[in-house]
């Protein structure tokens, strides 16, 4: 029940829910840049506390709980996630209050100020969804909410919609979602009384460990597996130096397998992850103290606001670094801006598997490639997207392989080896070598390698890279600087991801979530605790597995990596060891596209440290271990 069919603009008030709470449209395409200049904007606050992303469902419902209950439930990624959790946090005292989850169907009834919680798919696709029940009758059920339609109500409605129910011969009270394509996985219910609550425990640890699984050789290694005519797969074999995947011989007959349990966790982890490091990254940019200790140039911070403030500058997808044991998981880093690892886990481990005859389970990358290739399509790209990487054998793969994904995602691109074919045209703009302007690029490079050129065409002078203007054509042939730091050209990765990228938010996401569960404690200085309990000292703008040095908890140096980050700044990290796995020291990595899990893949090493020359492994994902 609306006043028309019309969508309201982003943040007009479409009613007032029962407790006094205000619903807002979230119509994202109709917001106005000028109230909303950046994406510090869109966050939600009441008395200082952070509510969520204007104006989601997830927003609203802990507004609403905070409003008129007094306390909130903590931060999720994903609107489902809030079905499997077990408690609130009362603001008041920062005590902990019982939450207990019901399924659909359950004998216990929804009740005034449940949370209805969604399952991901259809209509809510990835996220799922929450609203906040307002009245519960035998036929139907009201409820409030936001991101759901952004029509204005009718005068004297209280509630967003109305929800058809049953009670059935059991007593069960189920719920018939609106949108067909969509389920109502159940309410969540403030109460310490958990009859008929669903029963919320910890996962078997065991079911966290990978476990290694061998082919019978019947010479598949010396037969072609990989189809030279993609150009992506002959550069693969250029650069392998055959038809494989790893580099060791031995490892040729070899693949590691992780329980279905195992990968849901870690999307879990991932989706949450995500959203935990963009908190950071936004509270570092309002911060200038904590970010002159990321080593960043101060004459690229504007430029680095900027982008983090075009809040149609997204990520297209980063890779997270995983132990994934029966101790738990943690994360050691985000790569935000890395081209490493996508083919290998979208393309060649599956066609590893099929040729080597690895049937057992699924791959765990299987939708990687169609994940791609729909962030690609809704990324705004307009004309020729241009495809930036240098001469070296493993940048053309990578290179390759994305633009398979870009062209399947109905883009126009076009591949440049270095800068050395650009030019100025009469327009003041960067054009390639057909004369075409230069207005969105995706690169190979990580944005650290990008500027140590950078810097070096600036001549390592600050105030040159400050007052270095990049849309002013030179005699001279246009370099890297004019076509990254360029106002009018949209860069994937963004450069906002020079920020969670770097170690140094290690340390400010520990300082703002302090004991969670994916994190390891993390300091600019190195403490006295974690000296007692070993510790990882890593270059704050280092990649690869460069600089790093691991020392036990005598503070012994255990191992240690060369490299060319020695200059750099360092964070301490609590040491961690990967798993070992029959001689393999095992690091699972997730790829995040447009925000949440996509894939994983296996880095192995026989040391403690993966670096760029340790192999991928396949890794298939399986119902359990035998």
């Amino acid at each position: 029940m609306t006043t028309n069919g019309l969508v309201a603009p982003f943040g007009t008030l479409l009613g007032i829910a029962p407790g006094n709470v205000p619903v807002y449209s979230s119509d994202y395409d109709s917001a106005d840049d000028n109230e909303l200049p950046n994406r510090h904007a869109y966050r939600s606050y009441v008395d200082g506390i952070f509510m969520g992303y204007k104006w989601q469902c997830v927003e609203f419902a802990r507004r609403w709980l905070y409003l008129n209950k007094g306390y909130i439930f903590d931060d999720v990624a994903m609107a489902y996630d809030i079905f499997r959790l077990t408690s609130a946090r009362l603001i008041t005292d920062e005590s902990r209050l019982p939450l207990k989850s019901f399924r659909n169907g359950s004998l216990r009834h929804p009740e005034v100020g449940a949370l209805l919680i969604w399952n991901e798919g259809g209509e809510f696709e990835i996220t799922g969804h929450v609203a906040i029940v307002t009245k519960v009758l035998p036929d139907r059920l009201y409820l409030v909410e936001q991101n759901v339609g952004h029509q204005v109500w009718q005068e004297g409605q209280d509630y967003s919609r109305v929800l058809d129910a049953r009670i059935s011969e059991d007593g069960g009270y189920w719920l018939r979602c609106s949108y067909g394509d969509a389920s109502v996985m159940g309410w969540v219910i403030q109460t310490d009384d958990d009859l008929h609550a669903e029963n919320i425990a910890p996962e078997d640890p065991a079911l966290f460990d990978l476990q290694i699984r061998h082919v019978p050789n019947k010479g598949q290694a010396s037969r072609a597996w990989l189809n030279v005519a993609n150009p992506a797969e002959e550069a693969f074999v250029d650069m392998m130096g055959g038809h494989k995947l790893a580099s060791r011989q031995e490892d040729d007959y070899k693949y590691m397998v992780m329980t279905e349990t195992a990968e849901r966790e870690l999307k879990r982890a991932t989706n949450e992850l995500h959203a935990l490091f963009m908190h950071a990254t936004d509270y570092v940019l309002q911060n200038e103290d904590l970010l002159s200790s990321f080593n960043i140039p101060s004459a690229l911070w504007p430029k680095i606001h900027q982008s983090w403030d075009n809040r149609r500058n997204q990520m297209i997808t980063g890779r997270f670094d995983f132990s994934l044991s029966a101790q738990g998981i943690k994360v050691y880093e985000y790569n935000c801006d890395s081209a490493s690892c996508y083919m290998e886990a979208g393309i060649i481990q599956e066609k590893w598997a099929k040729h080597y005859g690895a049937n057992e389970g699924e791959g765990s990358a299987t939708e990687l490639a169609d994940e791609l290739i729909e962030a690609w399509k809704n990324s705004d790209v307009k004309g020729v997207i241009h495809i930036m990487q240098d001469t070296d054998l493993e940048e053309n793969y990578h290179a390759l392989f994305m633009k398979r994904t870009m062209e399947k995602a109905g883009l126009n691109c076009k591949v440049i080896k270095g800068v050395s074919s650009l030019r100025w045209d009469e327009d003041g703009d960067v054009v390639d070598a057909d004369g075409v302007k230069i207005r969105w690029v995706w690169k190979t490079w990580a944005w650290e390698t990008a500027l140590d050129q950078i810097r070096s065409e600036c001549d390592d002078d600050e105030q040159r890279l400050r007052n270095y203007q990049t849309d002013m054509p030179r005699n001279e042939a246009p370099r890297l600087v004019d076509v990254l730091l360029r106002k009018g050209v949209m860069v994937y990765e963004p450069l906002w991801t020079l920020i969670p990228s770097n170690k140094a938010i290690l340390p400010v996401l520990w300082m703002l979530f302090p004991d969670h569960p994916y994190l390891l404690e993390s300091s600019f200085e190195l403490s006295d605790a974690l000296k007692t309990n070993g510790y990882v000292s890593k270059p704050i703008a280092g990649r690869c597995g460069f600089n790093i040095s691991l020392y036990d908890g005598e503070d012994a140096l255990m191992e240690e990596t060369a490299g060319r980050f020695s200059h750099q700044d360092q964070i301490f990290q609590a040491l961690w060891k990967l798993p070992d796995i029959e001689g393999y020291r095992s690091q699972v990595c997730t790829f995040s596209v447009a925000g949440h899990f996509a894939g994983s893949c296996l880095r192995v090493d026989p040391t403690l440290v993966i670096t760029k020359d340790s192999d991928l492994m396949t890794l298939r994902v399986i119902a359990k271990h035998r």
